[in-house]
């Protein structure tokens, strides 16, 4: 009896054990980081962004939307006059 009891108790504790190790999961893989968004320059006048390089009108001024030194922004900046 105490050996079938035994033998019981191994079967039972293999048995959760398998089965534990079976219904494990593989670890998710981490996603992929999103392209970060190139600078763009908002204007109220508009109500809209423009990408670097655009020209806009803003209050009557002719402006271009520039980069900022660092690379991290942009700004608007006065157009340069045609002589």
């Amino acid at each position: 009896m105490e050996i079938a009891m035994r033998s019981l108790i191994l079967a039972a504790t293999t048995a959760l054990t398998l089965t534990a190790c079976a219904s494990q999961a593989p670890a998710p893989q981490a996603a992929a980081t999103p392209a970060k968004p190139a600078p763009q320059c908002y204007s109220g006048d508009h109500g809209k962004f423009f990408d670097v390089g655009a020209k806009a009108a803003i209050s009557g001024v002719d402006v271009v939307c520039e980069k900022t030194s660092d690379g991290k922004a942009a700004q608007w900046m006065g157009a340069k006059a045609k002589h």
